[in-house]
């Protein structure tokens, strides 16, 4: 078996280890690269039924410690002077400072993701400085870059849409509560 053949077999297999369980990834087909990438389309077990939503993952933070181990004590003398000098190793281990965590957030459904639309959204993004390019109508990694750098302050480090986003830039309406009580 060739040695490179053998790095492919290896590489597939820990990416299988790696993948979720039980659940299998829909994704979007859309211009460029998939937009909304959720497990089950339902989204999270209380989502609404007809609602769309993203996932993103956030990987466990790791946190590497090294300590000294005494392997043997050292050997003192009657008068505290060291006969033989202790035994140390140095040990490594790795400690979950942070577990790997799971955010849903509501999305535009890709319906409502026209070419129109996603123009619009680059427009909106190009009026705050984050997106330089044409308004093209694609939703390609220039916009998906804008998307990410307009999100990140609002806490959500993802290049897909949030609904949220979406009505912080004027693309989506926010519904009025209904009036209760009102006289005819």
């Amino acid at each position: 078996m060739s040695q490179p053949f053998r790095f492919h077999i290896v590489g597939a297999l820990l990416l299988a280890a790696c993948a979720p369980t039980g659940r299998q990834p829909v994704i979007d087909p859309l211009d460029g690269p998939p937009q909304i990438a959720s497990f089950g389309a339902e989204g999270p077990e209380n989502a609404a039924p007809g609602t769309c939503w993203g996932l993103e993952e956030i990987p466990a933070m790791l946190e590497t410690i090294t300590e000294e181990v005494v392997l043997t004590p050292a050997e003192l003398g009657a008068d505290g002077e060291i006969l033989v000098p202790a035994r140390t190793e140095t040990r490594s281990r790795q400690k979950i400072a942070e577990p790997r965590r799971e955010i849903w957030f509501e999305t535009p459904c890709p319906a409502s993701l026209t070419p129109d639309n996603v123009a619009t959204l680059q427009r909106a993004l190009a009026a705050r400085g984050l997106y330089e390019g044409r308004a093209t109508g694609s939703l390609d990694a220039d916009t998906r870059n804008a998307i990410r750098r307009f999100q990140q302050p609002l806490g959500l480090d993802s290049s897909v849409l949030s609904l949220a986003a979406a009505r912080r830039l004027g693309l989506v309406t926010i519904d009025a509560p209904e009036a209760k009580g009102t006289a005819d």
